[in-house]
């Protein structure tokens, strides 16, 4: 069985550089994929009993998604698990199904496993567990949903320019009744995206009135079709609308088909979060697009900072707009 001492040969490198890339320390990229491809060709395994005993610690993260029945968050926690396990730690998951509740149990039962850390996309608007985290002393990172009360970095994505771009998109296509499907209210990622969204709108002389901006009782399909449905009950429809997650996406366009209405001809139809199906479906949808695996790398570096008592700061990463047919956009030849 491979060695440290043997990974450190192969990579042309000493045994501290080595400890250094698997506890997350290397400065350059070069030195850092060097060794990994190492430890992977050699199957290196850390020893994480010893390292325990050496370092009070277990080499174990916990990581609690919101809803892993959601593409996006089954791809966020694939990215989390792809880099804890390059840089020898393991990783633990707890899926919360959207439900505080749930969240809280699993939190418990991490936090007794004696976790080195954890990473938290919160279900709803969080709870008070958080907190008491916090308190205890446990690293805690938030991921993708900033929660009010709770003093820890979070890693996510920064929708402002992907949105103020999809204004400029739906101004350009005539779409002039632009209307928005977010998540329940109070929700803080729902809650930026429609006032980001607004805001872009308005310079480009769009109103986003409060009859247009329907909040789903569930980020579900069953949601998202329930807010399309009184759209289209109004008495001007939109012309244009944004759901701002791929379920409740699909949930809207499910409504449109059974009125007999068509995606781009009556309306417009614009997803947060881009999933790869979404460039297949009839017609392909245009959608904001989050550094999905970006973000779950940021996140595992992020927490093994706070462990290690390094400086470790809330990051921001830009979303961006994939335009596709889904506006009227003409294919290209």
């Amino acid at each position: 069985m491979a060695n440290i001492k043997d990974v450190a040969e192969r990579a042309g490198v000493s045994v501290a550089t080595v400890s250094r890339v698997l506890n997350g320390h290397s400065p350059v990229a070069e030195t850092r994929e060097r060794v990994l491809t190492a430890v992977r060709d050699l199957g290196y395994r850390p020893n994480n009993v010893a390292r325990a005993l050496r370092t009070a610690r277990t080499g174990a993260l916990g990581l609690i998604i919101s809803d892993l029945t959601n593409p996006f968050f089954t791809e966020l926690a694939d990215a989390v698990e792809d880099e804890a396990r390059s840089l020898g730690y393991s990783l633990v998951i707890g899926n919360a199904g959207e439900r505080p509740e749930q969240q809280d149990d699993y939190i418990r039962t991490l936090l007794d496993r004696r976790i080195d850390g954890l990473l938290v996309s919160s279900a709803g608007t969080g709870s008070a567990m958080l907190s008491e985290v916090v308190a205890s002393g446990t690293p805690l990172v938030l991921l993708d949903r900033t929660v009010p009360g709770v003093e820890a970095p979070c890693v996510r994505a920064d929708g402002r320019t992907a949105l103020t771009e999809l204004a400029a998109h739906l101004a350009a296509h005539g779409r002039r009744r632009p209307a928005i499907i977010v998540a329940p209210a109070g929700t803080p990622t729902g809650d930026e995206r429609l006032g980001f969204f607004r805001t872009a709108l308005g310079g480009y002389g769009l109103t986003l009135p409060d009859e247009r901006v329907g909040a789903t009782p569930d980020l579900q399909p069953t949601g998202g079709r329930q807010v399309m449905s009184a759209f289209l009950d109004l008495a001007e429809p939109p012309d244009a609308v944004l759901a701002t997650d791929n379920l409740m996406a699909l949930g809207a366009m499910d409504e449109l088909r059974a009125r007999g209405l068509r995606v781009p001809d009556d309306v417009a139809l614009v997803v947060y979060d881009d999933v790869p199906w979404f460039a297949h479906t009839d017609p392909p949808l245009t959608a904001i697009a989050q550094p999905t695996r970006e973000l779950g790398r940021a996140a595992v570096h992020t927490l093994l900072a706070r462990i290690e008592g390094r400086p470790a700061n809330s990051v921001l990463l830009p979303a961006r707009l994939v335009t596709r047919r889904s506006c009227g956009e003409v294919p290209a030849p």
